[in-house]
Parts: structure tokens; C-alpha cells; sequence
């Protein structure tokens, strides 16, 4: 029985804008220090991402007198509370994640009340009755729908879900489960001194993106995408190069420059135990989708794995196009395997045999899962 991706849908708030009109942005904030505001620019420039979304209105209002987010004035302080943040968080994040939801759902010709399993996914922002539950409540999904909630654990909490998922179709045949990750970092950014808050607020965005899994014997499941296997690694010594914590002015991250670093030297550790149970080499993978939580960590990934650049195009286009979104990013990423791995099979292909996929985070952590085509 094979674990097929039946479909993935992303999406994001309405209010798009370009990182060179982020950078003005955070220039005008008055209170940053001259050296860091000259430096601010460079580090938007260089940090491979054209556009990002973000739920927070004031961030593309014109006048500062009707921000309300934020207070009205140029040093933005008092910054927002952490309750005033989480309470935009639930505004939010429903109906995005909702939409995203639907549309998952609709391409995988699943009505909602043969959904057996949601797994919700988010880490900026919290409240009860939670996300599983209001997603059951607005799907109309069945008052009896096994609901499991993945929190808090940033890039890599997909790969959690899509764990859990499988897990959940290989031991329940009639198991249809859906996955949702839904993330507005934008609603936590910090302003300070700070050159790690200025890289920061250059880099996160909000998105989100829900997936359908479901077992599929052999005939039923030829043509598509099944999750085949996944490991995990904690680093030894790295427990504070990613943090994410709550504070009183809204979750406040900690980035180390050190993490390309520390990831490279874990990498190729991780793809041997990953391969070589399933006989496979760096070389058999026919696709690999790399969590693009940064240019560096993806050209520090490319370098140590000796891919071509051509290998991490779609990870570094959805940075560009998206910047990164925490959890929903690898399930925006794998979406555009799972197009092309469906169309080169319609037109007659093969198709993709094996895939990667790879994410980051707090630990510091590896996860990734192995694909394959059926």
C-alpha cells in the first residue's frame, strides 16, 4: 500500500510587496542606529527574494495616521503586544487557511465528509478551540474527524505532519488525511539594533499551504507521488543557532549565522542514512526540494551535496517569489514537483523515480522524507 501526495494547494494573504519597498520601509522606522539603517538595503538586496506577503496592513499604508497595528507614529513603539499580535494571528490565519484547505481538497476530489484526519501546522500563534477544530468546524468536516495539532516547531514542522500522515495511512486503509500549515511571520517582527533582527525582518513572510495523503494500492496508485521514507537528526551542538520563543512584544527569533555551516557539516551524514536503506546514492534522486529558509542555507546545501544549480531552481524561485514562509515553504516547493511530475506522466514519461526533500530548524534539526513515483 503506497502513501500518495493526491494534491497541494498554497496560497497568501492579499497584500503583496516588493523587498526593495520592504527595505524603505524598515529604513523610515526612526530609533534604528545610522550604521545598521546604511546597511539595511544590501541586506534585502542580497537576500535572493523579490516579493513577500503579509497580513499586516500598515506595512503598505501610506499614512502613518491610519496605522493601526502598529502605533501612528515613525519609531512604531510601543510595539505591539504579544496579545495584540496573536489576536491578528487568529483574524488571519482562519480564513487562509481555510482557503487553502478547500482548494487541497477540491483537487484531490475529496469531498469533506470522507476526511478522516486533519493535521494542522503553525507556529505564530496560538488559541483554543484551536485551528484543527475550526478547520472541521468550516470544511464541514465530520464532527468525528481525527484532529492532531503540530505546533511550534518552525521550517521543518511539515515534515512532522507528512510523518504523522503516513503513519495514519499505512495503518488505516480508508484513512484521508489533510494536512494544513498556515504561518504569518510578519506579525512578529522585531524592530531594534540588532544587525540578527535586520536579517530577520528581510527574510520572513506569510503564507500557508494544506496537502491530501491518502493509501493507494498499486494500480490506483500508479502515476502519482508516494512518501516512501523519512529520518530525522538532532544536531550535537546547535541548540541555540535557531530559537523561537515568547516574549512580551511578540515571538522573538534568534538566527545564527553559524547554521549553513552547521547544516553542511551534518548533511551528508543525514542523506546516507536516508539512501542508503532504500540502495540509493545522491546521484539516483531525480528531484530535490530544499526548504529555501535562506540563499545561503540552499547554496550551502547545493555545494555539500554537489548538485547543479539547476537542482535547487524551484527552491530559490519560491524564495524569490515568496520569501520564507516557515512550515507551508517545502509543501510550495514540492507542489511544483507534483505538477510536473503529473504532466510528464500524462504526456506518456516517466516521470520523477526518486525525491528529496529537505528542511531546517530549531535544535538545530534535520527532516526531510524520500519520494517516489509510482
Amino acid at each position: 500500500m503506497y502513501t500518495v501526495l493526491e494534491s497541494i494547494a498554497t496560497g497568501n494573504p492579499p497584500l503583496r510587496r516588493t523587498q526593495q519597498y520592504a527595505a524603505s520601509f524598515m529604513q523610515g522606522v526612526e530609533g534604528i542606529p545610522a550604521p545598521l539603517r546604511r546597511r539595511i538595503p544590501r541586506i534585502y538586496e542580497h537576500s535572493g527574494i523579490d516579493f513577500r506577503y503579509s497580513c499586516v496592513e500598515d506595512y503598505v499604508r501610506e499614512n502613518i495616521e491610519d496605522f493601526d497595528f502598529f502605533p501612528p507614529n515613525r519609531s512604531l513603539l510601543p510595539p505591539p503586544t504579544t496579545a495584540r499580535r496573536n489576536q491578528k494571528y487568529r483574524e488571519a490565519v482562519l480564513p487562509l487557511a481555510e482557503q487553502v484547505a478547500r482548494e487541497a481538497l477540491e483537487q484531490a476530489g475529496l469531498a469533506p465528509e470522507a476526511v478522516t484526519h486533519v493535521i494542522a501546522v503553525s507556529c505564530t500563534g496560538f488559541f483554543a478551540p484551536g485551528l484543527d477544530i475550526e478547520l472541521v468546524k468550516r470544511l464541514g468536516l465530520p464532527p468525528h474527524t481525527r484532529r492532531t495539532f503540530v505546533g511550534f516547531m518552525g521550517c521543518y514542522a511539515a515534515f512532522n505532519a507528512l510523518r504523522i500522515a503516513h503513519g495514519f495511512c499505512q495503518s488505516q486503509p480508508e484513512a484521508r488525511v489533510l494536512i494544513v500549515c498556515a504561518e504569518l511571520c510578519t506579525l512578529h517582527f522585531q524592530v531594534n539594533d540588532s544587525f540578527e533582527a535586520a536579517v530577520i525582518n528581510a527574510l520572513f513572510s506569510d503564507g500557508a499551504a494544506a496537502a491530501v495523503l491518502a493509501p493507494r494500492a498499486a494500480e490506483a496508485a500508479r502515476g502519482g507521488l508516494a512518501y516512501l521514507d523519512n529520518h530525522c537528526l538532532l544536531d550535537e551542538d546547535s541548540m541555540e543557532a535557531m530559537t523561537w520563543e515568547i516574549g512580551d512584544t511578540g515571538f522573538l527569533m534568534g538566527l545564527s549565522n553559524r547554521v549553513p555551516d552547521i547544516l553542511a557539516r551534518n548533511l551528508p551524514g543525514y542523506l546516507d542514512a536516508l539512501l542508503c536503506r532504500h540502495d540509493l546514492t545522491a546521484e539516483a534522486v531525480d528531484f530535490w526540494a530544499i526548504h529555501p529558509g535562506g540563499r545561503a542555507i540552499v547554496d550551502k546545501a547545493r555545494e555539500v551535496v554537489g548538485l547543479a544549480e539547476e537542482a535547487v531552481h524551484d527552491s530559490l524561485d519560491v524564495l524569490r517569489l515568496h520569501g520564507n514562509m516557515s512550515s507551508p515553504t517545502i509543501l510550495f516547493v514540492l507542489k511544483r514537483f507534483l505538477d510536473r511530475h503529473r504532466a510528464l506522466r500524462a504526456a506518456g514519461e516517466d516521470g520523477y523515480g526518486h525525491g528529496v526533500a529537505l528542511a531546517f530548524g530549531p535544535g538545530l534539526t534535520l527532516e526531510g522524507c524520500l519520494w517516489r513515483g509510482v
